[in-house]
């Protein structure tokens, strides 16, 4: 008979093995998919200083690793392989994989997302060297310095209104003549004196010097004028991915993609949570993973007891 887990977990970053480390000590039979390296978007940051417990900080990937052995260290298991297709609405869950097929009574959506990008050449090589995804992350790097933060939503801004606190100068670059963010985001900024808007602009170029960035050069959108301006540091605030495409047609999804899902973890169908950056959620770090993590396994075994 093929063999049917209590839990597969779908994504190896903090919130899936959390969920593992959580299933592992309840006595589940628990594994982790995972396709590339254990941390999915953690194990990119080189520096993680907002995560209790490690009072000099920890680079991601490090965290990654200690998670992953500490719930190894109960019995959850890990298998690296790429799911392909799922069947949630099954009994059992069935998951197609580059490894086979597996079958579960429950799975965890740990699938996480990944920053919207500019895709302006140079991008990628300077990631985390000059351009950065996440002011709560980084911005303590730029402490006294001149920034760029580029979009115009509530993450934006309330980017900007972070980095207007630690850096000497904040320029604030969006595509229109206005912020989409909520209004109560804007007095602050315009308050601010450190804090200078370009409107109607988008980042054409980043400027280097011996492979450092020094600064961008802006288009303006209407004109098409080109304008430079010298920062340290780029922070991009356009938005988020999430990794859902796997259960589009057969989960809730919001209007960006994201599961639909409260902090029960619960999503639309029974025996499936939603864990991490993938759901519906006010806030994305590594702590608010790890607390739906540990959420979504208190769910599953209700559930697997003949709850909800």
């Amino acid at each position: 008979m093929n063999h049917i887990y209590d839990m597969i977990i779908i994504g190896g970053g903090p919130g899936g093995y959390t969920a593992a480390l959580y299933a592992a000590r309840a006595g589940l039979d628990a594994v982790v998919l995972e396709r590339l390296i254990p941390g999915g978007q953690m194990a990119q940051a080189h520096q993680i200083d907002n995560y209790p417990g490690f009072e000099e900080g920890i680079d991601g990937y490090s965290l990654a690793v200690k998670m992953q052995k500490e719930a190894e260290r109960f019995g959850a298991r890990t298998l690296m392989a790429d799911v392909t297709a799922v069947q949630l609405d099954a009994d059992p869950k069935v998951l197609e994989t580059s490894e086979g097929t597996f079958y579960a009574r429950t799975v965890v959506l740990a699938t996480g997302a990944s920053p919207r990008e500019l895709g302006v050449p140079g991008e990628k090589e300077l990631t985390g060297r000059g351009v950065h995804y996440c002011a709560d992350c980084d911005g303590m790097f730029y402490r006294g310095r001149t920034v760029a933060v580029v979009g115009g939503g509530n993450t934006a801004a309330q980017d900007a209104g972070l980095l207007s606190r630690l850096a000497e100068k904040v320029h604030l670059i969006h595509r229109r003549d206005t912020l989409r963010a909520t209004k109560i985001y804007h007095q602050p900024l315009t308050e601010a004196e450190n804090v200078t808007f370009h409107w109607n602009s988008a980042v054409e170029a980043f400027r280097t010097e011996g492979g450092k960035l020094i600064g961008v050069t802006l288009r303006d959108v209407n004109t098409g004028v080109l304008s430079q301006v010298d920062c340290d540091g780029v922070f991009v605030s356009v938005g988020r991915v999430p990794a859902s495409g796997l259960v589009r047609g057969q989960l809730e999804l919001d209007q960006g993609g994201y599961v639909v899902s409260d902090e029960s973890t619960r999503t639309s169908l029974p025996g499936v949570f939603a864990v991490g950056d993938v759901r519906t959620k006010d806030l994305r770090q590594v702590v608010t993973a790890v607390s739906d993590g540990a959420a979504a396994v208190h769910r599953a075994e209700e559930y697997l007891t003949g709850g909800n």
